[in-house]
C-alpha cells in the first residue's frame, strides 16, 4: 500500500495541474475580444490605475466612459486632451451618490455604441493609515461607502445592461484583503469586496457575465490613493482616550514604518492595467489577477496556508521591529 503512495501523489498532482495547463493553452489559442463598438465604464479615473486604464482602452478602440470625482480637475482635463472627441467621455461620478450613478447610467444608455455595454470597472477607492481605535466611526462609514458600497451601488445599477450584453465586471481589490499592516480599515473593505465578488461571480455565470478581481501588491507610488502619512496630523486627530494610551513617539514610529512601506511601492502601474485589460478582453478571463512581487505573493500564500496563530506571531514580530 505504502509503495503506491508516490504514484498516487503524482496522479493527484497531475489531476490538479492538467486543468490549469489546458486552460493556459486555451487562453493562448483563443482570439481576444474585438473592442470596437463596445462601451466600458470606469470609476475613479482622476488618477492612478483608472486614469491609465481609460487611456489604454481608448487607444485599443473601446468607447470609454471615464468617471471622475472632479470632472474639472487635472486628471479629467488630461483625459479630455488626449482622447479623440466622441469615443471617450469624462463624467462626474461620485460612487457614494446614487444620483451620480443613475446619471452615469443615463449617459451610457444615450450614447451606447453598436455592440452595447461590455464592461464595468469598479476602480474608485480611498485608503488611510491608523490603528483601529485611532479612526472615528465617521471614517469607517466613509471608507465602507466608497470602497465597498460604492462598488455595489454602481454594479447594481449596471447589472441589467451587463446581463443583456453578457459583459464583464472588474473589481479592484488588494493583497491586503488577506492581511493588515497598519491599514486595517482598507483591508476590511477589500476583504468584504472579495466576498461580494465571490457571490456575484457564481450568480452571473448563468447569464454569461464574467466577474474578475484585481489584487495589486504595493503600487503606492503609482497612484494617489495613499499619500505619505503625517504623525503630527494623526496625533492631532486622536481622541483624548487614545492619547492617554499612546504617545507621540509611538505614532511617529508607526508613521515612519508605514511611509517606508509606501516608498518601496512599484512605479509601474501599467502592470496592474495589463491585468485589467486581460480581464476585459480575454476570452477566458481569470477570476483573480494577483499582480504583486514574489515576496508579497509568498506572504499571501502563507496567510492562507498557516494557522492564524502562526501568522499573528509572524506579523506581530515584524511590526515590533
Amino acid at each position: 500500500m505504502w509503495a503506491a503512495a508516490p504514484l498516487l501523489l503524482l496522479l493527484l498532482l497531475l489531476l490538479f495541474l492538467l486543468p490549469l495547463l489546458l486552460a493556459r493553452l486555451w487562453r493562448r489559442r483563443a482570439a481576444p475580444l474585438e473592442p470596437a463598438g463596445r462601451a466600458v465604464l470606469i470609476t475613479g479615473c482622476d488618477s492612478g490605475f483608472g486614469h491609465l486604464l481609460a487611456l489604454r482602452l481608448h487607444r485599443l478602440g473601446f468607447t470609454v466612459f471615464a468617471g471622475c470625482l472632479s470632472p474639472g480637475g487635472e486628471g479629467a482635463r488630461r483625459l479630455q486632451r488626449e482622447a479623440a472627441a466622441g469615443r471617450l467621455r469624462v463624467l462626474r461620478l461620485d460612487v457614494t451618490r446614487a444620483r451620480d450613478v443613475l446619471a452615469a447610467k443615463e449617459l451610457v444608455l444615450s450614447h451606447l455604441p453598436e455592440r452595447g455595454f461590455w464592461g464595468l470597472v469598479n476602480n474608485a477607492g480611498i485608503s488611510t493609515f491608523g490603528e483601529t481605535g485611532w479612526l472615528s466611526m465617521e471614517k469607517y462609514e466613509k471608507f465602507a461607502d466608497v470602497n465597498l458600497l460604492g462598488s455595489i451601488r454602481t454594479t447594481l445599477a449596471f447589472l441589467p445592461l451587463l446581463r443583456k450584453y453578457k459583459g464583464r465586471i472588474v473589481f479592484m481589490s488588494s493583497i491586503v484583503a488577506y492581511f493588515s499592516l497598519g491599514n486595517g480599515i482598507y483591508s476590511m473593505t477589500k476583504a468584504a469586496i472579495e466576498k461580494f465578488c465571490d457571490a456575484l461571480r457564481l450568480e452571473m455565470k448563468k447569464f454569461g457575465v464574467r466577474v474578475c478581481i484585481i489584487q495589486p501588491g504595493n503600487y503606492a507610488r503609482s497612484t494617489k490613493i495613499q499619500p505619505p502619512v503625517s504623525a503630527e496630523e494623526i496625533w492631532n486627530e486622536l481622541s483624548e482616550e487614545e492619547k492617554a494610551v499612546y504617545n507621540k513617539e509611538y505614532v511617529q514610529e508607526w508613521a515612519n514604518f508605514f511611509n517606508s512601506i509606501l516608498s518601496k511601492g512599484s512605479t509601474n502601474g501599467n502592470e496592474v492595467v495589463d491585468a485589467m485589460v486581460d480581464a476585459l478582453m480575454s476570452p477566458t478571463p481569470k477570476a483573480r489577477y494577483m499582480v504583486a512581487k514574489l515576496t508579497e505573493k509568498a506572504l499571501v500564500f502563507a496567510c492562507a496556508l498557516f494557522p492564524t496563530v502562526v501568522m499573528d506571531s509572524v506579523l506581530s514580530y515584524a511590526l515590533s521591529k
